[in-house]
């Protein structure tokens, strides 16, 4: 993949996730706003969160593992939405989505497909000091093995965090206070994650082209994406 449809990529990614997260938001104060019910706002802020993914999906008309991912969560929350329940029930539906997403990156881990490498390989393969040839890289280097499958693990229990908080925030907190403080939690959780794994993959020697993670074997291929 090269360089110009990688960026391409990257900037659908952020559009996506801008947009997915912040437009509900302003749809739900303003519906609010305007005197609407708690419950007629959340259910139409989670039919808008939905949209940008369904627009891709049919513009592309083709789906990987990445965009079946965000696909069965932004559509699960709709569907959630749609379940039976009261106003603080509709205020927690995104703590099912964050544990099942906690719950599918912990077994991942013990997959030949850990959920953080699906993510961050069309980002990083061949990029910002990363190698390339990733996957000449899962098959010779068991340290990129252990690497992957151990952010994943951590991407699972933090999002397993995430979601125990949102529902004491859906079931304590006064409603309208929710969705806002949702999604500043869910903004922090993120940045905790990719901070602390990013630090974790420096120190297993991402960015050093003679470290162990890279077998000697593999250092005239695995090092080709390295200046």
């Amino acid at each position: 993949m090269t360089g110009a449809p990688r960026g391409r990529q990257l900037l659908e990614v952020i559009v996506r996730a801008v947009v997915g997260l912040l437009v509900p938001l302003v749809v739900f104060y303003l519906l609010r706003g305007a005197g609407a019910g708690l419950y007629l706002a959340l259910l139409v802020s989670a039919v808008v969160s939905a949209l940008p993914t369904a627009v891709g999906l049919i513009r592309t008309r083709r789906i990987n593992a990445l965009s079946a991912f965000f696909a069965a969560m932004v559509l699960g929350s709709v569907a959630v939405s749609l379940l039976a329940g009261d106003s603080r029930f509709l205020l927690a539906r995104e703590a099912i989505l964050t544990a099942v997403a906690g719950t599918w990156f912990l077994v991942s881990a013990g997959t030949r497909r850990p959920l953080s490498a699906v993510f961050s390989k069309p980002l990083l393969e061949g990029r910002f000091r990363w190698p390339a040839h990733w996957d000449e890289l899962w098959v010779r280097s068991p340290r990129w093995r252990r690497m992957w499958r151990v952010s994943s693990t951590a991407w699972g229990i933090g999002l397993l965090a995430d979601a125990g908080a949102r529902v004491w925030l859906a079931y304590t907190l006064p409603p309208d206070a929710v969705p806002a403080l949702a999604t500043g939690l869910y903004l922090g959780t993120s940045a905790v994650l990719i901070v602390t794994t990013s630090a974790y993959y420096a120190i297993c020697g991402v960015y050093r082209p003679g470290s162990a993670l890279y077998p000697a074997v593999e250092q005239s291929v695995g090092s080709s994406g390295l200046p």
